[in-house]
């Protein structure tokens, strides 16, 4: 304990001098994907690494008459919430596609494989006909009433489904964009696999875009917990991007651009990118598109989209003017109190990969209101990001569970914080989670590995408490975005744009998405 304070106040010490400190971003990386094997439900396969864990959800979709094992739970707790948990897959997919062959250098790209395909493969039972989808299994407040771990849940399982007549566009469309996502990292290496993929992605999006509302209202017991602020036109524009990307389809580039203003495309400015809030991910991917020489008669209108992911960089390094997102006094984005970093880690990496695709198209700067922002200087911003979650701030404080001298002890999750089934199989009811090990004060018996959790408030203060769940509850949808950031830093100011040797069995790899021939 002594050598950890003493190393801890050494870092804050850098930090305060301003020397900061040296991350090991492949160390933070293998970390951040490891964590998904945490939340894992269904049946473990025989590469399970995470070995607290054990099988769990096993009955899930049985009373429905269709099979829904497998997937991830969103956090902390054991619900399997489908809009998180396809934009969680999405940016999984799209941090492969970005930097694939960073993540095969660091010796990640298989496991990164297999996190997207646990996703995939549970997307294709939720999906059993072209205009039905099941989004949720068990209600939220259900769930939440008991303390208990995966692999002895005695609460009701219930799935929740969309169809015609309870239509939900945006999780129907984040759903086919994660599938159209992930179709392409797949192609070379399992085509048929790629081929299922992209067959269930455009039957989705067609359901999408034919039976409009909003998912919370038809399933609205996801309201209190994932509730759809900003309505289903974001992923509408999001699917037809990722689709686009896919297949090559005028049709769906057509979509984008058509709807341009409609759907608010080119109508929302925000710093601000999520499970929920896409359009930032949108302009980005239309910029991409534009830079590629891929437009063609809608150069125009990309252009529009291109000034909206302008701003988004212009906000976020401060150059805006109006818009600017707060900072914390040791310099963090700040967006709300509330799980800040999942804004942090999805922001850095549009950042990074925007950067990139600038860099690649000889771009010199975006020109913000207050002053060019460089590829060079909107990447170093990114990184600064980076560095602050990973310890680099005034508290020398490691955000992601695991890594680094400090991190936190005591993540809000269930199966973490009691002792692990293997351990003891003595069966802990629902109720006697929380009396006995919610309160439980000290480390959770089980590391959660590579968890980044909620982070600190606006004045870079944290708290280290199994009750303090909007500092400590660790979603998947924070790590999928930072696994590509960090395989970008790992591979240091070499962005490797070559094919790799692999996908699923270390063979190939889709090319990036900032290469400047279309993908076909």
């Amino acid at each position: 304990l002594l050598v950890v304070l003493v190393l801890a106040a050494m870092a804050q010490v850098a930090y305060c001098a301003g020397g900061g400190t040296t991350q090991n971003y492949r160390e933070a990386l293998a970390k951040s994907i490891l964590f998904l094997e945490a939340q894992r439900s269904g049946v473990l396969p025989a590469s399970q690494r995470v070995g607290w864990r054990s099988n769990s959800g096993l009955q899930d979709g049985k009373a429905n008459g269709v099979d829904l094992t497998g997937g991830y739970y969103d956090a902390g707790d054991n619900v399997k919430f489908g809009l998180p948990m396809a934009f969680t897959v999405t940016m999984m997919s799209w941090s492969v596609l970005e930097y694939g062959g960073q993540m095969q250098a660091a010796g990640e790209l298989g496991n990164a494989l297999e996190a997207i395909k646990w996703g995939t493969d549970y997307f294709v039972k939720a999906h059993p006909e072209p205009s039905v989808l099941y989004g949720e299994v068990i209600h939220g407040d259900t769930d939440h009433f008991c303390w208990q771990r995966p692999e002895e849940m005695t609460t009701s399982r219930q799935a929740y489904r969309l169809d015609p007549q309870r239509p939900g566009s945006d999780l129907a469309g984040e759903t086919a964009a994660a599938m159209a996502a992930a179709s392409l990292v797949f192609r070379r290496s399992n085509p048929g696999y790629a081929n299922l993929l992209l067959q269930h992605s455009k039957q989705m999006f067609d359901f999408a875009d034919k039976f409009r509302g909003r998912y919370d209202a038809s399933i609205p017991v996801a309201r209190k917990y994932y509730q759809s602020v900003s309505g289903y036109s974001d992923e509408l524009l999001w699917a037809a991007a990722w689709l686009f990307q896919a297949t090559d389809d005028r049709r769906y580039l057509d979509y984008l651009a058509n709807n341009a203003d409609a759907m608010g495309g080119t109508g929302w400015s925000t710093a601000m990118f999520s499970w929920d809030i896409k359009y930032a991910g949108v302009q980005v991917l239309a910029a991409k598109i534009l830079l590629q020489g891929r437009a063609g008669a809608h150069a125009a209108v990309l252009q529009r989209y291109r000034q909206k992911a302008d701003f988004f960089v212009c906000a976020s390094l401060g150059k805006q003017g109006y818009g600017n997102v707060k900072r914390t006094p040791g310099g963090l984005l700040y967006h709300m109190q509330w799980n800040n970093l999942q804004y942090v880690t999805s922001g850095s990496f549009l950042l990074a990969a925007y950067s990139d695709s600038l860099a690649a198209a000889r771009q010199a700067a975006v020109w913000c209101p207050a002053g060019p922002a460089s590829p060079a200087q909107i990447m170093a911003f990114a990184k600064s990001q980076v560095d602050y979650i990973l310890g680099s701030n005034p508290r020398a404080t490691s955000y992601m569970v695991g890594y680094g001298f400090i991190y936190p002890l005591e993540a809000h999750h269930r199966g973490a914080s009691i002792v692990s089934f293997q351990s003891n199989p003595s069966f802990v009811a629902c109720k006697a989670g929380y009396a006995i090990w919610y309160p439980r004060k000290g480390s959770n018996p089980n590391l959660l590995d590579g968890a980044i959790v909620g982070g600190p408030d606006e004045n870079d203060n944290f708290v280290d408490d199994r009750n303090n769940y909007q500092q400590t509850e660790a979603p998947t949808y924070n790590n999928a975005p930072f696994m590509g950031v960090l395989a970008r830093l790992a591979a240091g100011g070499r962005l490797d744009r070559s094919i790799p040797d692999g996908l699923d069995n270390q063979t190939s790899v889709a090319p990036s998405l900032s290469a400047a021939s279309p993908i076909v």
